[in-house]
């Protein structure tokens, strides 16, 4: 006579309760280092835009202007100010790490330019906002 080998309710239970405490423990650990891994590449990202808009100044006299944008470090702008010795700066324009475009105004308020990521909320003028001055 051979006996059904399988698990109890009871046993089920114990494991799941085991697994949800180890998730519980584990997960905000990771998902932490996911968020701060963002953050730490944007801050990247907003320095290469700050050295490319740098070196845009130094070849034509003048940063982009707001509405020339970022764009104006992958194509020639064809508004005025029209750079007389312009050359492709990035190959692409990055994002974020929350895949958000970049805010970038010039000039800035008490500074040549204003280049910014909204940070995790997608949102300008929040907390969470990182600017490329930004000593955090």
């Amino acid at each position: 006579m051979k006996k059904n080998r399988g698990f109890t309710l009871i046993e089920l239970l114990v494991v799941i309760i085991i697994l949800g405490l180890l998730a519980a423990l584990i997960v905000p650990k990771i998902t932490g280092r996911v968020d701060e891994a963002k953050v730490e590449t944007t801050k990247v990202q907003l320095k290469a835009l700050k050295d490319a808009l740098e070196q845009y100044k130094l070849d034509n006299g003048t940063y982009p202007t707001t509405q020339q944008g970022l764009k104006a470090l992958v194509e020639k702008p064809t508004t005025p100010p029209i750079p007389p010795r312009w050359r492709q700066y990035l190959d692409k324009l990055p994002k974020d790490g929350w895949g958000n475009d970049f805010i970038y105004v010039s000039p800035g308020v008490n500074r040549p330019f204003e280049l910014k990521s909204p940070g995790p909320d997608g949102v300008e003028g929040t907390d969470d906002d990182i600017s490329v001055w930004d000593d955090k």
